[in-house]
Formats: structure tokens, C-alpha cells, sequence
């Protein structure tokens, strides 16, 4: 299971991973922060990443604020890291 903390700026022009703040990744997501929409935007965009199902993407901390902690089952550490380095 991989784990990656996350700054998420709603709203965006197309969500795409922005680079690094700090400790956590900043991820621009089109989506608006209305009705869980941006979450599952975020869900939908590291699956898609990550190569697997949204049902194996969960936020684990954050659900109502920018900040947020997003686990991934069935994929290894290191490979999140390489595929969020190249995203940028």
C-alpha cells in the first residue's frame, strides 16, 4: 500500500500533478470543492495514475480541507513516487 500527502488546489484549469510544497505533492484538480466533487476528483485522477481501481484509492485524512492523505492499496511506495516525479 502506498500513502502520499497532498495539497489539492480545486478549481484548477485541468488537474494534473503541479509539483511539491513542502512535504506533499500539489495537485491542480478541475473540479470545484462542492458536493465532494473534488475528492472524487482526486480519487479518479491518482487511479488513473496508479493503474487501478478507484475502489483501491481512499482519502484517508483531509476529506474537507486542502490538505489531504490518500492511500493506495496494491501499489508499492516507490512506485507512486517515480510515476507523481514524472507527472510533473
Amino acid at each position: 500500500m502506498a500513502r502520499v500527502t497532498v495539497k489539492v488546489h480545486p478549481r484548477a484549469r485541468r488537474t494534473r500533478v503541479a509539483g511539491r510544497i513542502g512535504d506533499a505533492w500539489k495537485v491542480d484538480l478541475a473540479a470545484p470543492p462542492v458536493d465532494g466533487k473534488a475528492n472524487q476528483a482526486c480519487i479518479k485522477f491518482f487511479a488513473g495514475l496508479a493503474g487501478v481501481p478507484q475502489s483501491s484509492v481512499r482519502i484517508v485524512l483531509g476529506q474537507s480541507g486542502r490538505t489531504k492523505v490518500i492511500e493506495i492499496d496494491g501499489l508499492p511506495q516507490e512506485l507512486l513516487d517515480s510515476l507523481l516525479a514524472e507527472g510533473i
